[in-house]
């Protein structure tokens, strides 16, 4: 099995802040997500699509696992890695430990609601059966802008 190497991560990283840019359009938070197979193939994808569908459980993540398990025909995404623009919440983070993915790469952080490191540490909490290898921080700047452009132009 290859996995996509740290190396790889800035192109997937770009990959999502372009689909971020696509929920200005609906009026959703601009966060997007893929999910990549143990060869580097994007087999799901999701941005947020809260206030598109009124759906609370519309975020980024929860959409692109829902494709790649819908893709594969099994939940189980072992081998595979979630790339997303903001560190995953709680919510999401359980769903990376519930599909036992076991690589989470992010961009920027989230101080606020943040389950990959900096509020909680639900995907690393020894406690659980699963933990996820994480790199936090993969093209940080740029998806950190593209939230706070969001928010500006809100007030």
């Amino acid at each position: 099995m290859t996995l996509p190497v740290p190396a790889d991560y800035e192109r997937w990283m770009r990959r999502a802040v372009a689909d971020a840019r696509l929920a200005f359009g609906t009026g959703d938070v601009p966060v997007a997500a893929l999910v990549l197979d143990e060869h580097g193939e994007v087999i799901g994808t999701g941005r947020n699509e809260r206030e598109l569908h009124r759906d609370p459980t519309a975020h980024a993540e929860i959409l692109a696992l829902r494709a790649a398990a819908a893709t594969r025909d099994d939940w189980h995404l072992e081998g595979c890695t979630l790339v997303v623009t903001l560190e995953p919440c709680v919510m999401c983070a359980g769903a990376v430990l519930a599909a036992r993915v076991p690589t989470v790469v992010f961009g920027a952080w989230d101080e606020k609601a943040g389950a990959g490191g900096s509020v909680y540490d639900v995907l690393r909490d020894r406690r659980l059966n699963h933990q996820v290898a994480v790199y936090p921080g993969v093209l940080a700047e740029e998806c950190a802008d593209l939230l706070l452009d969001f928010f500006r132009a809100k007030r």
